[in-house]
């Protein structure tokens, strides 16, 4: 059982390592921070490296190994990638730098990190060209669209991200410019830097951010050549008032952002104005636990650029519309993870997730002497429960109804100072399986 049990942790952290903390539905901008655990206060680094297998149904078989540093230059500076490729072709490398605080600034940091690579099956829940939501039959990724009504073919995948984050000299940063969190057994001990009372200009991290991204994907079928590329800017302000941002258990976050891509390619010059807030009830320990947590989040956004005009053929066609895999979508790594990824996508949405977070207090690594190196603090089971619409037009009306649900279970540990999951989730659509890093929210 225990050989097993280990086996599984090491194939889901080989699997994350592959996934660095890539852009998704999280807030684009995050608190800087550094953290010290008690079992080994002087480790300035943690590193690790690991080769990787597992079955995906865009890639086959896939094989590959990947790695990452932090606390290397800078305590809160973090290096990841990988390189991987399959039997069925698929192939690729990603990677990057989070947080490197610029020396010519004691608040900036600068974030770079993208892949390139190619699968052998693409797909996109999108029609070519974008008609109304308001059609009939219902276009494909809308909120009743059909789960078959999809493109699929091999294709290029290749993206990049630029961020600017500007921690302000307010609130529990008035003095620094990154908090500094001490843990025992992953647990928070000292250095929490929100989450008593709500005042950006008291208490929390607030956070400014610019942003640049850039995505080129191209596949072809048998009736539709798809070639798209986008490179949209964003401003945005984070304000977190949580207590540990990697692993918050009280306290809250509030997170508003404009997405603007001037480029007048095939999407034409889109936007998308969005809203998150998160919330955490800590309530403490138990018998069997570390740590009790109830979470909820919510986020909303709409396009304010969105158009419809009639071509030739009579048709009501969509122009200045974000891609499929931006702006008002669900499906995948981060909200309703019971469907597929990026399955549906419109120009408005609203989507809500509540989650039990159950920090055990056994801990099956500790004792192994060969897995230190692991640095697994502990594990979670995590009860989680999702609603999300997406929806042609910003109306409250049709937006909370005929919503979308899912519900599922997460296994997810903090190893290394970044937290992984493992979520399973159930949908009216099938079951689908989810490995990352990070908390979804």
């Amino acid at each position: 059982m225990k050989k097993t049990l280990l086996s599984s942790v090491l194939a889901v952290l080989a699997i994350c390592i592959m996934l660095p903390p890539v852009a998704g539905a999280r807030p684009s901008a995050s608190a800087k921070f550094s953290t010290t655990r008690e079992e080994n206060p002087n480790l300035a680094e943690n590193r690790l490296i690991l080769p990787y297998a597992f079955p995906s149904e865009s890639m086959g078989t896939t094989l590959g190994v990947g790695g990452f540093t932090k606390g290397y230059f800078q305590d809160q500076l973090l290096f990841a990638g990988s390189v991987f490729g399959s039997f069925d072709d698929a192939k690729g490398i990603v990677g990057g730098m989070w947080d490197y605080l610029l020396p010519f600034s004691k608040r900036l940091y600068f974030t770079a990190f993208g892949a390139i690579s190619y699968f052998p099956r693409n797909r996109a829940y999108t029609e070519v060209p974008r008609l109304s939501s308001n059609f009939a039959p219902t276009v494909a990724g809308s909120n009743g669209s059909d789960k078959d009504d999809y493109i699929e073919d091999d294709g290029n995948d290749n993206w990049y991200e630029l961020k600017l984050e500007y921690v302000l000299p307010i609130g529990s940063m008035k003095n620094d410019h990154k908090g500094r969190y001490k843990l025992k057994k992953g647990i928070l001990q000292s250095g929490a830097t929100g989450g008593d009372k709500w005042n950006p200009l008291e208490t929390g991290i607030s956070v400014l951010l610019l942003g640049q991204s850039g995505r080129y994907q191209n596949f072809q079928t048998d009736t539709v050549t798809y070639s798209g590329d986008t490179y949209p800017w964003e401003i945005g302000y984070l304000y977190n008032n949580t207590d540990f941002p990697t692993n918050p258990t009280y306290g809250s976050l509030q997170y508003i952002a404009y997405t603007k891509d001037f480029h007048d390619g095939n999407y034409g010059s889109w936007d998308f104005l969005e809203f998150e807030a998160s919330k955490f009830f800590n309530l403490g320990d138990s018998r069997f636990s570390r740590q009790r947590v109830v979470a909820l989040n919510f986020w909303t956004g709409s396009s304010l650029s969105w158009s419809e005009t009639v071509n030739e053929n009579g048709d009501i066609v969509v122009e200045n519309k974000p891609p499929y895999l931006d702006g008002a979508n669900l499906g995948g790594w981060y909200r309703m993870k019971g469907y597929p990824n990026n399955r549906f996508n419109d120009r408005a949405v609203v989507y809500g997730t509540a989650e039990y977070r159950y920090t055990l207090d056994w801990n099956p690594v500790a004792g192994v002497n060969w897995l230190r190196w692991l640095h697994l603090d502990w594990f979670q089971l995590v009860p989680f429960v999702e609603a999300g619409r997406v929806a042609p037009d910003y109306d409250l009306g049709e937006l909370f109804s005929d919503l979308k649900f899912d519900a599922g279970l997460g296994i997810r540990a903090l190893t290394a100072g970044a937290v992984v999951r493992f979520d399973m989730a159930v949908s009216e659509e099938g079951t689908n399986f989810w490995v990352m890093f990070q908390q979804p929210f």
